[in-house]
């Protein structure tokens, strides 16, 4: 989180800090949660693109509200590094590689997960159809990896850039899951491209076992699927693919989460009054990217050759 004056009057940035959460999109998925229940009796749950962690803390929250069911799995992967969650598994690792899936079912102990979910998002440039296009191969690759060790009847939430061509990627997601809904969190600034995604429901052709072994790319690795989706049997090795149709294109419904009496995280609050007290950060960066830039500066190098 930010120390601009624009987050200091964004009153989701104070609550985040004044209830022990690192970043102000956890109350992103608080609402969603509220909305769509999809946290109710899961066991084993995975957050990709999980830093700085605030999803994470909300999940250990909800599944352990008393600390001591020892049954349920909360694992977290991100490239980078990410400072201790309570009940919280992390994985430093690229969710790409098919290394990742292997240790998260290892932690599964051989289960499949219930729920998983991404936060993750590309960083902007300002050319929206770049970030839209960007942030739909984000999604698909957290999707190939969700398809490989979702459980049928499973749960998939993910952060979304809504444009002209994302009813394609709500139809690809409506042939896997019975239900895929358009969400925009009351947290979520209206000014913001961001929606998320919420897929409930998995149902896997039972004649597709999905591989993410396979070195292919996304595309490679969700042809064999949508060819059995489309011919409903079996296929016939060195079978072409079917001649490309604009078949119809879903729309996904759209929903607001969050009453109208929660904040509106659009609006400039008034500044604190001058009794409030400061709240430091929740959590330091582990890793910040100005990390070298500070050190340069000290050593009186910075802007030079060195």
């Amino acid at each position: 989180m930010g120390k601009s004056s624009k987050d200091k009057r964004d009153l989701y940035y104070r609550k985040a800090k004044e209830q022990g959460f690192r970043a102000r999109s956890a109350f992103k998925l608080l609402q969603l949660n509220d909305e769509f229940h999809f946290l109710d009796g899961v066991q084993r749950v995975v957050d990709l693109c999980a830093a700085p962690g605030s999803w994470s803390q909300v999940l250990s929250r909800e599944l352990f509200p008393d600390g001591k069911n020892t049954k349920k799995r909360i694992v977290a992967v991100d490239l980078q590094p990410m400072s201790r969650i309570e009940h919280v598994t992390t994985l430093q690792a690229d969710i790409t590689h098919p290394r990742t899936l292997t240790k998260i079912i290892e932690l599964f102990k051989g289960e499949k997960a219930d729920f998983v979910c991404s936060d993750g998002a590309p960083d902007v440039t300002g050319l929206h159809d770049l970030d839209e296009y960007v942030q739909q191969q984000l999604i698909l690759s957290a999707l190939k990896l969700t398809v490989s060790l979702l459980a049928p009847g499973g749960c998939f939430v993910a952060k979304i850039f809504r444009g002209r061509d994302i009813d394609m990627l709500y139809s690809q997601l409506g042939l896997l899951f019975d239900k895929v809904t358009c969400a925009k969190p009351r947290s979520s600034r209206g000014t913001s491209l961001e929606s998320f995604i919420v897929c409930q429901g998995y149902t896997p052709p039972l004649s597709w076992a999905p591989n993410i072994e396979k070195n292919v790319s996304v595309e490679e690795f969700f042809e064999e699927f949508f060819q059995n989706w489309s011919i409903q049997q079996p296929l016939t090795p060195g079978r072409p693919l079917p001649m490309y149709s604009e078949g119809h294109r879903g729309i996904a419904p759209f929903i607001s989460c969050g009453g109208l009496d929660s904040f509106d995280s659009d609006a400039t609050y008034h500044d604190l009054p001058k009794s409030a007290t400061a709240l430091d950060p929740v959590q330091s960066p582990t890793n910040p990217p100005y990390k070298r830039a500070l050190e340069l500066k000290r050593s009186g190098k910075l802007g030079r050759s060195v």
